[in-house]
């Protein structure tokens, strides 16, 4: 399974994604990091993006960090 590393960058003004020329996605997201929000719009955003279930996207390190290790199917 693919790993992603992903940088996420939480209250921001607008939705997006961008790649890094070292390869590591940075996200920007509307939802504050509070109570697991901001997890669940990177999930959903990813879950669009890679046209997978949000079921089969884990956050395998960083759950509480801005830099996290994304495992996709």
């Amino acid at each position: 399974m693919p790993l992603l590393n992903v940088k996420v960058k939480p209250n921001s003004k607008q939705q997006n994604i961008s790649e890094e020329p070292d390869g590591t996605l940075t996200i920007r997201l509307k939802s504050p990091p509070v109570d697991g929000k901001a997890n669940a719009e990177l999930i959903k955003l990813l879950s669009k993006r890679f046209n997978v279930p949000k079921s089969q996207i884990t956050i395998k390190s960083g759950l509480s960090s801005k830099n996290k290790l994304i495992e996709l199917p």
